[in-house]
């Protein structure tokens, strides 16, 4: 199984990296990393998505499209203390 990661944005404060890997029916599955902090203060989240690609550009594409709507939610999300 080999992942790749490439086209990694800086949004704000975020690293927003897409993660492909391809499948054993030769299909590429999508990842997304998105990654706060510095040194030993650093969060990742990793989500992993259910539909599958024909090729590696589209499943990139498909990650860096859910990891920056995911960042968009959040800034929009009231602070609730």
């Amino acid at each position: 199984m080999n992942i790749t990661t490439n086209k990694t944005i800086k949004t704000g404060k975020y690293l927003v990296s897409p993660l492909v890997r391809l499948n054993e029916s030769g299909r590429y599955k999508a990842s997304v990393s998105i990654r706060s902090g510095y040194k030993s203060s650093t969060h990742d989240r990793i989500f992993r998505f259910t539909p599958d690609f024909p090729t590696h550009e589209g499943a990139t594409e498909y990650a860096l499209a859910q990891g920056t709507n995911w960042l968009n939610q959040q800034d929009r999300m009231p602070f609730i203390a």
